[in-house]
């Protein structure tokens, strides 16, 4: 798959393509990251990228012009018919919150165009022209979508086969389907002791139902006790047997 990046700042993606076991993706060619810098298409010596905003107020807005070119770029680049563009995805507070289902489609993708916002904001005319989703991390503001972008290539990239050294070990992951959607357990490792604390004896007991047994509790309480809307949605999906109920039913 193939991400192209906009981005007013794409040194900030050098060390991240280069760092820990999400760089195989990179490094393989599993994801494939281009990066693109849209004052390149701006004009004028200074190759302005952005403007004061019309109506006043704070802050500056990205210019329509300079974003359309770049992107006009990558779209040759990518040699695409207009049938089987990749979807442009803006980073914006008013996007849906990126989860755990819309990683695991993006991974399963040929990838998009990320475009990475500053400032106040990009230019309307631009976004209602040619983005085409609109993502966000959560309910909070970020000083630009660099951080974003980031996020989902990395869960992306986590996801590819061959790159994690357990292969089977994200199916383990909070969210995943394979856990019913609820939260991960705790886990421990040497020593068997450490200030005072024990491993929990389940663990130690070599016994593999009773460990299964013991993480499934353990999902289920973290769950309840952080993520409650989790147990409802796998309660309503038909994913909690009776064992998982009365687990459920101590807790309350």
């Amino acid at each position: 798959m193939r991400f192209d990046i906009i981005t007013l700042f794409p040194e900030l993606f050098a060390p991240f393509l280069a760092s820990g076991v999400t760089r195989r993706a990179y490094a393989g060619g599993q994801v494939d990251v281009r990066l693109w810098n849209p004052r390149d298409y701006a004009d004028g010596n200074y190759r302005r990228v952005d403007d004061r905003p019309f109506g006043g107020g704070p802050g500056m807005v990205m210019m329509a012009e300079p974003l359309a070119r770049c992107l006009a770029a990558i779209r040759v680049e990518r040699g695409e018919a207009e049938s089987s563009e990749a979807p442009l995805v803006l980073f914006s507070p008013i996007g849906e919150t990126l989860n755990h289902a819309a990683v695991e489609r993006w991974s399963a993708s040929t990838g998009a165009i990320l475009l990475c916002g500053r400032y106040e904001g990009i230019d309307q005319r631009f976004i209602d022209t040619h983005v085409d989703l609109q993502m966000s991390l959560g309910d909070f503001v970020l000083s630009g979508g660099e951080i974003a972008a980031m996020a989902l290539l990395d869960a992306v990239a986590r996801l590819q086969p061959g790159v994690l050294n357990d292969e089977g070990s994200h199916q383990l992951d909070s969210f995943n389907p394979a856990l019913d959607g609820l939260l991960d357990c705790p886990h421990y490792t040497r020593p068997e002791e450490w200030a005072g604390q024990q491993v929990p004896a389940a663990l130690m007991s070599g016994h593999h139902a009773q460990i299964e047994r013991w993480r499934r509790d353990q999902r289920l309480a973290t769950t309840a006790r952080h993520r409650p809307d989790l147990i409802e949605a796998a309660r309503k999906a038909g994913h909690l047997a009776a064992a998982d109920e009365a687990v459920l039913a101590k807790l309350s």
